[in-house]
């Protein structure tokens, strides 16, 4: 299924905006930060990587011209099922992210605990979607990357 295919669905429509791009992409990468610092729970670091991710998946979406419905549930998982399609990531990494989703949404909701390689596989998995992010964005969009 296409983007368009899914205006009204689970996205809309928008004007790319190379400012609001630019502090997905701070933010995100303070979130990367963030995550590295063993001083914080491990739940903490998970959150911190797992939100840099969905920042990354929102400016890749963004760059292309959609934003997610926030009034419609499974927005987070819209995002990164998309990241074929914005960034071109393969099927198998998009699978790794949204099983990140789920492990979140466990953590979140029912208070298990996250484990020391589940915030190193995170954190791993930020780390290589800012680098790829930001890379497309400076092969295919440089008006909309810092790296111009």
């Amino acid at each position: 299924m296409s983007l368009d295919n899914l205006v009204g669905i689970s996205l809309d429509r928008v004007t790319p905006d190379a400012t609001a791009i630019g502090r997905l992409l701070g933010a995100a990468a303070r979130n990367i930060a963030d995550a590295q610092v063993n001083a914080i729970s491990a739940e903490n670091r998970f959150d911190a990587a797992y939100k840099a991710i969905m920042q990354l998946a929102n400016a890749a979406l963004q760059a292309q011209g959609y934003r997610t419905l926030t009034s419609k549930p499974g927005h987070h998982m819209t995002m990164i099922q998309t990241l074929g399609q914005t960034v071109g990531l393969t099927r198998e990494t998009v699978i790794a992210l949204d099983g990140l989703r789920k492990q979140r949404n466990v953590a979140d909701y029912s208070g298990d605990i996250v484990t020391p390689a589940a915030v190193e596989a995170c954190l791993a998995q930020a780390q290589a979607l800012q680098q790829e992010v930001l890379r497309w964005l400076k092969q295919h969009k440089p008006e909309l990357s810092d790296n111009k």
